[in-house]
């Protein structure tokens, strides 16, 4: 057993976020054997992620706000504190922040055998079709 030092905050970059996103690592892969990684994530109002998918799915626990989730195909599902919301494995998705307050939730995942392919990155999510999840959402 031992105590892990602390990351620091770091702002998530442009290519894969719209708005003002901080992440805080939690937890990441430590030996060959942990495949774990969460984060605490936070966005400022109207911040959202670029689609994405992840190799072996996603867990997202929202800890204040209001997050929206969409996923392809035009679901949205708006989320509360206390809420959680799985991703399935290489189902293309984005999450945010609600335009009107910020919201934090816990990012969990676990890590593909390739590191490198354990989320995929796309385009980003316009603010036309941000703009149409509120009202589907």
């Amino acid at each position: 057993m031992q105590k892990l030092p602390r990351a620091a905050t770091t702002k998530n970059p442009p290519e894969m976020f719209t708005g003002d996103v901080w992440l805080d690592p939690i937890a990441a892969p430590q030996d060959g054997d942990q495949r774990m990684t969460v984060a605490l994530v936070r966005f400022a109002p109207g911040a959202r992620t670029a689609w994405h998918s992840h190799a072996r799915g996603q867990t997202l626990h929202v800890t204040s706000g209001v997050a929206l989730f969409g996923s392809r195909g035009g679901s949205v599902i708006e989320a509360h504190p206390g809420e959680t919301v799985y991703c399935p494995p290489g189902e293309e998705h984005w999450h945010g922040a609600a335009p009107d307050a910020f919201m934090e939730h816990l990012a969990m995942l676990e890590g593909a055998d390739d590191l490198a392919a354990t989320t995929t990155w796309l385009e980003h999510v316009t603010d036309a079709d941000y703009a149409a999840s509120r009202s589907a959402g």
